[in-house]
């Protein structure tokens, strides 16, 4: 199909294959093998992994969609955190940003130079703004040699209605600029207290569902699935609808710690062994979300960096995640979003190609979930669904402060703890660094605006409340 062109595309002209290349400085013998990828049964991951040599432009691990024949990237790029940066003007107010367009495009063309063709996106990305920034990278490269996956993400009840959710839909197409798109999902199935509930007010009362089946079936959707988060009786639900809607994938979350510990992490949640078996069972390929849990398993407590890093001294602590997930033989594409080079540039490594976990691997990995459970993190991904807060406070902010010191030993229990005033010094500083103080927990009335958004069903005032009481002890007791 022929991309249409729109009015407003302000986008610089189409490269062709081999002139993105030269830019990248990859020269002219990579170019009839940027795009080839690499598939594990055809080339086997033999080679000597090393963390500062050149990374192959044609040895990305590829997976095939067993619906459409797609030779899919087994590392998906996430474009939910696209680099931004600040406004520039009179006008401009602390924290305005817009998504950088120059790095977003070189993002996008080493990613593709490399093998990476799965780009998963949403109009509730980046406040909104990840499609057109996406759409305008991507449509200076061949159209055939990209994925577009992007979602349904009619949260609201504002958007629930056909008419509302109509209009996302096609609105998708204008800022991706195409025709059609590769993999389309309903966003957040299971999520909020009542997940039946709001799954068929979005897609079944108002006909939405059916109106996309007709769409797959036209040719504009060709693939169709649908992302989970929360309530199992909803996933239980569409699987067992299967033969009716033919899921051609499902996005779930799966990592070493979620496939056992997912409901220690979180109560709503479900164990990734459970959801990842249902859907290879049923030959559905998965997706899959949330590999590093939210960053939590690239930023892990000091002495499980020393643990990993005795097994592999010079692989990333992130590696061990990605190289997991990306070993189960049914799942498609492993998403990450890589807001810069150097976390691209690490998963390519990690990718290009994949060497997969042995069974003793992967116990060491559960032994090592099992460790980390005695430090109690909140499961917050940054995703930043929760905001804007109509108060000003910065959630994520907050949240992931707290996990910090979690995994840093900065989190003073008491008094008489040997490291208590450093800790506690470390936490408070810490913490005026992260969060500006007039956006900090001590403003939350409980209003719960935000919790109803989160993905992983925190009770974020509750959390705020207990953070900021925590805050107050430390400023009174000094040790």
């Amino acid at each position: 199909m022929k991309t249409p062109h729109y009015l407003n595309n302000i986008n610089t002209s189409p490269l062709t294959r081999r002139g993105f290349l030269k830019r990248l400085g990859l020269g002219a013998t990579a170019t009839g093998l940027a795009m080839a990828g690499c598939d594990r049964a055809s080339r086997p991951a033999t080679e000597t992994y090393s963390p500062d040599g050149e990374i192959p432009t044609d040895r990305m691990t590829t997976r095939v969609n067993p619906t459409t024949g797609d030779k899919v990237s087994l590392l998906g790029y996430g474009c939910m955190r696209w680099p931004t940066k600040p406004v520039e003007g009179n006008g401009a107010k602390e924290g305005d940003d817009e998504i950088d367009q120059e790095m977003v495009n070189r993002l996008i063309d080493t990613a593709i130079a490399h093998g990476v063709n799965y780009f998963d996106t949403s109009p509730a990305y980046c406040k909104g703004r990840s499609e057109r920034a996406t759409g305008i990278a991507l449509s200076r490269h061949p159209r055939d040699s990209y994925f577009i996956a992007t979602k349904l993400s009619n949260f609201s009840p504002s958007t629930w209605s056909r008419e509302a959710s109509l209009a996302m839909y096609r609105n998708s197409f204008k800022e991706l600029q195409t025709d059609y798109i590769d993999y389309m999902l309903l966003h957040g199935i299971g999520m909020g207290d009542d997940g039946m509930e709001a799954f068929k007010a979005r897609y079944i009362d108002n006909g939405l569902l059916d109106f996309l089946l007709a769409e797959r079936e036209a040719g504009r959707i060709r693939n169709l699935g649908f992302s989970y988060h929360g309530d199992i009786k909803v996933f239980d639900h569409l699987l067992a609808e299967h033969d009716r809607y033919k899921w051609d994938f499902v996005q779930i979350q799966l990592n070493y710690v979620d496939w056992h510990h997912a409901k220690e992490v979180n109560p709503r949640n479900t164990d990734a062994e459970y959801l990842y078996t249902q859907l290879a069972d049923r030959g559905i390929p998965a997706i899959i979300m949330e590999p590093l849990l939210g960053g939590r398993l690239a930023k892990v407590p000091d002495h499980i960096v020393t643990r990993l890093k005795q097994q592999e001294p010079e692989r990333s602590v992130a590696s061990w995640a990605f190289r997991y997930a990306g070993t189960h033989p049914g799942v498609l594409t492993v998403l990450s979003g890589m807001t810069y080079m150097e976390h691209l540039e690490d998963n390519l490594r990690s990718f290009c190609p994949l060497q997969p976990l042995t069974d003793k691997e992967m116990q060491f990995l559960y032994d090592t979930a099992d460790l980390m459970m005695n430090y109690p993190t909140i499961p917050c991904n940054d995703c930043k669904y929760c905001m804007p807060c109509p108060y000003g406070i910065d959630i994520p902010a907050i949240l992931l402060h707290y996990n910090k010191c979690i995994n840093e030993g900065n989190v003073p229990e008491n008094g008489q703890s040997e490291n208590y005033a450093r800790a506690r010094r470390a936490f408070l500083v810490g913490y005026d660094r992260s969060v500006p103080r007039l956006r900090q927990a001590n403003h939350c009335i409980g209003c719960n605006q935000c919790a109803p958004h989160c993905p992983q069903s925190i009770d974020i005032p509750a959390e705020l409340h207990r953070i900021d009481s925590f805050v107050e002890s430390l400023k009174i007791h000094r040790g």
